[in-house]
């Protein structure tokens, strides 16, 4: 069931969400100070792509430096990649089918507004990494 609802969400909307967070990784990669956030960019984004079957957890050693990021993050880059998640979460919500997956939208919108300091792991074991 995990694959039919990815390869639907891949078609709709996981595709565009992917290249968004392609085109912000690339564009935070070409300072040296942006590498992190890039790198986070490009983590969220495959997450993006192939989201059913996987969450993200607190990891609770990242510390301040973690929050530091988030904000510079936010200012960056988060409030456009949130505002692709509310775009597309409201564009699918428009027909009963895809109200999981604006709904699926709606929930990324935290990860891309901070994703520093979190993990994604399988759903099957969301524990393993603490």
């Amino acid at each position: 069931m995990k694959t039919l609802l990815n390869i639907i969400w891949l078609i709709f909307s996981g595709l565009w969400l992917f290249l968004g967070y392609l085109l912000a990784g690339v564009l935070l990669c070409i300072t040296v100070i942006g590498i992190p956030f890039g790198i986070a960019a490009f983590r969220i984004g495959v997450y993006a792509l192939w989201p059913f079957g996987y969450t993200t957890v607190e990891r609770r050693d990242a510390g301040a430096p973690s929050c530091v990021g988030n904000v510079l993050w936010l200012i960056l880059a988060g409030w456009w990649l949130a505002l692709a998640h509310i775009t597309t979460g409201i564009a699918l919500c428009v027909t009963i089918i895809g109200i999981p997956f604006g709904i699926a939208n709606f929930k990324l919108i935290p990860v891309s507004l901070f994703p520093l300091g979190r993990e994604i792991v399988p759903t099957d074991r969301p524990f393993a990494a603490r």
